[in-house]
């Protein structure tokens, strides 16, 4: 049963307890994953941990071009240096908010619940390759309680006349983020839960109900 299958957000105060190289680490992870094998980046974590001194924002914000490129050739880890650039890129992101907010974790446990679509947006334009569905899956992959766009859960909003054209424009996004606030103060369910069931209720991930 679907029941079975969703699973629940962090809570406030367990996201309260992630540190700013967390973020870091789950930003970049999800950076090499977006258009490669999410199964080589796994199994090239260990190496990224080390290489990149486990993503301590202070020590990666030390680091000059030349390291970077030196980094960047090393076998151990996935050789993009585009997508290496990023890594001090969205260091620099959550240096600025930890400097107002006192840590990056605080910035988001703050954001309000009611503009998930918001914090993506912010992603997106402060920090690196954070835009589509990267920042988001790196959100719910550390806890915190968002929809996503999957493939099955676009196809639900169209095939149901809730949005037409582009998932991605203000209006549709708008449009997916009320309906999913006002599914939320009807059942009670968190937006994660309730992402998860529209994607295993619909398309290939189809689960019975029986």
């Amino acid at each position: 049963m679907v029941k079975e299958l969703i699973s629940k957000p962090a809570s406030k105060q367990q996201l309260l307890e992630i540190t700013d190289d967390r973020f870091l680490a789950e930003f970049t992870k999800k950076v090499f994953q977006s258009g490669f094998v999410w199964r080589v980046v796994r199994n090239k974590w260990p190496s990224f941990e080390e290489v990149f001194f486990e993503f301590n924002i202070d020590k990666i914000l030390l680091m000059p071009d030349e390291m970077l490129e030196q980094k960047a050739t090393n076998p151990a880890i996935i050789r993009n240096f585009n997508k290496v650039k990023t890594i001090r890129e969205n260091a620099m992101m959550i240096d600025d908010v930890r400097r107002e907010y006192g840590s990056f974790a605080k910035f988001v446990a703050q954001w309000p619940s009611d503009d998930i679509v918001g914090l993506w947006d912010y992603l997106k334009k402060h920090g690196a390759r954070l835009g589509g569905n990267t920042g988001p899956y790196a959100l719910r992959m550390l806890g915190v309680d968002t929809f996503l766009l999957s493939r099955d859960v676009e196809a639900y909003f169209v095939e149901h006349g809730l949005i037409t054209g582009s998932a991605r424009s203000k209006r549709s996004l708008k449009a997916i983020q009320d309906t999913f606030l006002h599914w939320q103060q009807e059942s009670g369910l968190s937006l994660q839960e309730l992402s998860q069931i529209v994607s295993y209720s619909c398309g290939d991930n189809y689960v019975g109900m029986a």
